[in-house]
């Protein structure tokens, strides 16, 4: 009614910022199982499994990949890229690389290889 909350906790040692940290903390790891169902970033879908070995294994391949990109995401922010992990692999999926191979008169042909304009 007045906006509080009760956090109830079984570890008498934790202080209170510690308890407060891993509370707000919690909405952070939700977050990221509702981004297991986005389709830009690690979706598990469509799942062409039935047994529930095969659905197991497949989400269990999804999740690493998850915190792939969680990882990725902290890297560029120690870079300076306030990007989400959304942004950061739509980014990253413009990059293209081109593949050119000049022929030579006589000898092994001259290969260059040449990425898409990138941003910053």
């Amino acid at each position: 009614m007045f906006g509080k909350r009760v956090l109830i906790i079984d570890r008498e040692d934790w202080p209170v910022a510690e308890v407060v940290a891993g509370y707000r903390s919690q909405s952070d790891a939700e977050f990221s199982f509702s981004q297991l169902k986005d389709r830009h970033v690690v979706s598990y879908a469509p799942m062409h499994h039935w047994t529930d070995h095969t659905i197991r294994v497949h989400l269990f391949a999804r999740v690493p990949g998850l915190q792939l990109a969680h990882l990725m995401r902290r890297e560029a922010r120690r870079g300076g890229l306030r990007l989400s992990v959304r942004e950061l692999l739509s980014q990253l999926a413009g990059i293209e690389e081109s593949v050119l191979i000049y022929p030579s008169a006589g000898g092994r042909p001259t290969v260059r290889c040449m990425l898409t304009a990138t941003a910053p």
